[in-house]
């Protein structure tokens, strides 16, 4: 005889709807689902087993009372001015996923002793954009023309994590959850957030994005862990939300990447979106930008270039062929920081295999071969 779950109602509806489907839809597709929304019929163990994996929650959670309160660890903040309670469910589990390696992170710091960040939270949204800069500039070890010593703005861009990685800034890249291509995160929920931290501040990157907007999203939330605030942020049209901290933020970013007295005095000679990207090293979108904030086109003339040049940027996407090398995108999914810290912990027995495959969302051979690519791990 099959072993049967008693399961209340409510918690098959908030389930659906927690993970972003319509109940309707669902049902359509899972018709059995209704005996259960109506109390006439209980799902079996391996039946519920299976709704949980596609409500993305864990086993566990269906046998309480009522729906948990979930609340967001961070600040999630939208281009239309709203501070959301509730986000995509993907955006949701890899924030809580990223809070759960910061937290080992931060506990192995502190037990080897490692310093405190005294960059983290300097400065506020009171203090001057330039002087904001100026220290991050200082503190990366890059002078104000920088950029310009690369071929390429992808070059300076790989260099520029590099500089923030060293820094003991942990930097995520991915576009979905963990290493799962049917969860994606969709960019219009979430270009990046920040979770700010004085011993492991970690930041994350919608890899699905456009590359034309994630330096900018770099550079946003790297403003965010020098005046200590955590925050997400969708960023549509690379614009922020009416917030002092986002703002302030903004701006940071605006003028690390493309100084304005430099960029004001390059535009009088030569007003050309492809040549200022050349010249600044990023790219058309946020030369575009750039010319908003000082007055230099209209914002009619740059959202009609935004959707001209987006559409343009995934439309090359979509032309890309293979799926190319999972341990050089898990490299950047996981941050090459992050997995020296787990692989010496592992070294020094501070860490057992099974929590480090958790800690990775790597496992068995998988895992080995991953390490063992990174650092000549046996």
């Amino acid at each position: 005889m099959k072993q049967v779950v008693n399961i209340t109602p409510d918690m098959i509806s908030w389930a659906i709807k927690r993970a972003g489907f319509s109940v309707d839809v669902f049902i359509e597709k899972h018709p059995q689902i209704v005996a259960w929304i109506e109390g006439t019929k209980q799902p079996t163990v391996k039946q519920l087993e299976d709704f949980a994996r596609k409500t993305y929650l864990p086993f566990g959670y269906f046998f309480l009372p009522e729906p948990p309160k979930e609340e967001l660890p961070i600040p999630f903040f939208r281009t239309n001015n709203n501070v959301l309670a509730q986000i995509n469910i993907n955006v949701y589990d890899t924030i809580l996923l990223l809070q759960q390696r910061q937290d080992w992170l931060k506990n192995y710091l502190i037990d080897n002793e490692f310093d405190r960040l005294d960059f983290v939270g300097r400065f506020s949204n009171n203090d001057a954009v330039s002087s904001i800069v100026e220290d991050i500039r200082k503190t990366l070890n890059l002078h104000e023309s920088w950029a310009c010593e690369f071929k390429t703005w992808e070059a300076a861009q790989n260099h520029l994590v590099e500089q923030i990685e060293d820094k003991g800034i942990i930097v995520v890249f991915n576009g979905v959850v963990e290493n799962n291509g049917y969860r994606k995160i969709p960019v219009d929920e979430c270009r990046g957030f920040v979770m700010v931290d004085a011993m492991a501040p970690f930041m994350f990157v919608n890899n699905a994005d456009s590359k034309a907007a994630q330096m900018f999203t770099i550079l946003h939330e790297l403003a965010h862990i020098w005046i200590g605030r955590s925050a997400g942020f969708d960023f549509r049209k690379l614009q922020p939300a009416q917030d002092a901290n986002e703002q302030l933020c903004d701006k940071v970013a605006a003028e690390f990447l493309v100084p304005k007295n430099t960029f004001i005095s390059f535009w009088n000679q030569k007003p050309n979106y492809k040549a200022a990207s050349h010249f600044f090293k990023v790219s058309e979108i946020v030369i575009a930008r750039r010319a908003l904030d000082n007055g230099l086109i209209s914002k009619d003339a740059f959202f009609s270039f935004y959707e001209e040049y987006i559409h343009r940027e995934f439309a090359k996407k979509e032309d890309q062929t293979g799926g190319g090398d999972f341990y050089a995108t898990a490299r950047k999914r996981l941050s090459l920081t992050f997995a020296t810290h787990v692989f010496n912990a592992l070294r020094s027995g501070d860490l057992l295999y099974r929590d480090a495959y958790k800690l990775t969302s790597l496992k068995g051979d998988t895992f080995q071969a991953f390490f063992a690519k990174n650092f000549n791990m046996a």
